[in-house]
């Protein structure tokens, strides 16, 4: 009778202690469920990194050149077509072209298509945002010059207690008058000839300039500006907005 219970009981002690290592092997192991979890985790971090999403909002690219397709390393450029694409928004101006090419041989993602769409959207946002006084918006647009001449005209215009109603209708000519390199600075004018509907009203409402009810042409020249003198430089796509004259 002892032998059969000591023969049972070291059965018993066998089964435990095969429970316990295959109990061992499965915690100390991760399933096909947790590795692909893992894996989608790792895909989800390198697609959405830290870093992105940083910046302002209201930060405007005026972009270069298209990138519908990924650039080929060594893949052979067709300059005789890039050349006309600079004569034809030079319009037959050769300072204007010369100014083009030589912006474009220092960096040649430059393109003054993708460029003249890119200053137009400036544009918009920049009248805009100045009319609603929007001085945040204006900072990372303006050079700093330009920004403290737009902030003294909008705090002037809040000291007098006036606000401008104002509907942007569009753009109806965009084109480049000037174009130079200078000092790895590339500097483009341009003349927007724009439609505007503004109206200023002063603290009772009363309507001081303007009209509501009419559609006003409008034209500006404005002067852009990119640093393009280093690699480290061009990696910046961004155009600050210099100067700004009265068309003649």
């Amino acid at each position: 009778m002892e032998g059969q219970i000591d023969l049972f009981t070291l059965l018993a002690m066998i089964v435990a202690v095969i429970a316990v290592l295959k109990l061992r092997s499965v915690l100390g192991q991760r399933s096909d469920e947790d590795d692909a979890r893992i894996e989608r985790k790792a895909r989800e971090e390198v697609r959405n990194p830290a870093t992105a999403g940083a910046g302002s909002d209201k930060v405007v690219s005026l972009p270069r050149r298209d990138r519908e397709e990924p650039a080929v390393l060594g893949a052979p450029v067709d300059t005789e077509e890039a050349d006309n694409r600079v004569r034809e928004f030079a319009k037959g101006d050769e300072t204007v072209a010369d100014g083009l090419f030589a912006i474009r041989k220092l960096d040649p993602e430059f393109d003054p298509g993708a460029f003249i769409a890119g200053a137009k959207q400036a544009y918009e946002i920049i009248v805009t945002s100045f009319g609603e006084g929007n001085k945040k918006a204006l900072r990372d647009l303006l050079s700093k010059d330009v920004l403290e001449g737009f902030t003294a005209a909008i705090n002037e215009r809040e000291a007098r207690g006036e606000r401008i109603e104002q509907n942007f209708v569009g753009i109806n000519k965009a084109d480049i008058l000037e174009a130079e390199l200078k000092n790895g600075v590339a500097n483009i004018t341009m003349r927007f000839v724009s439609q505007l509907i503004t109206a200023t009203r002063d603290k009772a409402g009363t309507i001081v300039a303007g009209d509501p009810t009419k559609i006003s042409d409008v034209t500006d020249i404005w002067t852009f500006s990119r640093d393009i003198s280093t690699a480290r430089a061009r990696s910046n796509p961004n155009w600050r907005l210099i100067a700004t004259q009265d068309a003649h």
